[in-house]
């Protein structure tokens, strides 16, 4: 007897000591460096593409003139305020303006990069497309727009683009794979039959179509994606809520009375999102190269939006201007990398066979 009581508080301690499965699957991903490191790397570009008027535009941060303050890059400043003859935007980069911010008593801090995705240096020294120099880190485009700034806004495109697809993707995905599995018979036969159909229609070609008919915009793309981009997610939650449906606690819950949504919220999707959360990754590199590959061919974004794809095909169009084509590849390499090693490093964290970390 006092055996057993002397072995209750051990138990308990080991009990309370025990990390949560989150948890554990948290160090499990910790001890993937190479998926850390990916992440971090990921998440740094990310928040700076966020960022990008702060890091690469053609306007001053904060500006001091005869006195006074502005901030340009929240007001829209006339030239006559700074010494000029028109009553129109003022043009930062032209050599007049500068001259006036540097005389005694005034000044402007200007981003890192000191160009706007849309802005045309009109004061440039060579021909565009212009290689790197001081003024452009990675060179101009045919337009004589910065290389840095197309890239930084490009990949803010991309990103913001491959998480919203990511998420209609996955919430519609749970939902059909969700009520196949759960309810099975008739009704798994319904969606299976209609998913076959509706993954043999021609996406390309009703992307053209499409892209004909209305005027293209990020918009219509995102639809028209998010229309085919569940599929693949809907299996797989299928399978697993076929195979959890059958386990001993689930049955439990039903003998008990709780509702269809009760057993599905508490029971089976908790323990059915891991071929989800590991699916996220792969899903929005996907949906990044998509994006990329439509603007490529001329059926994306509005040619005056930012986008790696244009920047391709821009290098394509004029193979002298080497820095276009490799800068681009380089940072669509790097994202798809990146996001390929953290979808390794949580498939590993979440597998369960996996020794777990102390």
């Amino acid at each position: 007897m006092s055996q057993d009581m002397s072995r209750a508080p051990v138990a308990a301690e080991a009990l309370a000591a025990s990390p949560s499965p989150s948890r554990r699957a948290w160090l499990r991903f910790r001890q993937q460096r190479l998926g850390c490191w990916s992440l971090l790397l990921f998440t740094v570009l990310m928040v700076l593409s966020l960022c990008a008027e702060l890091v690469s535009n053609d306007k001053p941060l904060v500006a001091r003139y005869q006195g006074h303050w502005y901030f340009p890059i929240v007001q829209n400043v006339p030239e006559t305020v700074f010494g000029g003859d028109f009553d129109s935007p003022t043009d930062y980069l032209d050599p007049f303006i500068v001259a006036q911010f540097k005389r005694p008593g005034n000044f402007a801090i200007y981003p890192v990069n000191r160009s706007h995705h849309r802005t045309i240096n009109y004061f440039a020294k060579s021909p565009n497309p212009a290689p790197p120099s001081a003024d452009n880190w990675l060179g101009t485009d045919d337009r004589g727009r910065d290389v840095f700034a197309r890239l930084l806004y490009g990949f803010r495109v991309s990103v913001l683009f491959g998480l919203a697809l990511t998420f209609i993707g996955v919430v519609v995905g749970v939902l059909t794979g969700a009520v196949q599995g759960f309810y099975g018979g008739r009704t798994d036969l319904f969606f299976q039959r209609f998913i076959e159909v509706w993954s043999s229609m021609p996406e390309l070609y009703l992307l053209i179509i499409f892209s004909a008919v209305f005027t293209p915009s990020i918009w219509l793309l995102l639809v028209l994606l998010s229309l085919f981009g569940w599929i693949g997610l809907s299996d797989y939650v299928r399978a697993e809520f076929l195979r959890n449906r059958q386990l001993d606690h689930v049955r439990a819950a039903r003998a008990m009375g709780q509702s269809n949504w009760q057993i599905i919220r508490r029971h089976i999707l908790p323990n059915s999102m891991t071929p989800v959360v590991t699916f996220l990754p792969f899903r929005m590199s996907a949906a990044i190269l998509a994006l990329t590959s439509l603007d490529f061919l001329g059926l994306g974004v509005p040619p005056d939006t930012p986008s790696l794809g244009e920047l391709l095909l821009q290098g394509k169009n004029n193979l002298d201007a080497w820095w276009i084509s490799l800068s681009t590849f380089a940072v669509l390499v790097l994202s798809l990398l990146l996001l390929t090693f953290m979808g390794d490093a949580l498939r590993d964290a979440l597998d369960p066979r996996k020794e777990d970390a102390r």
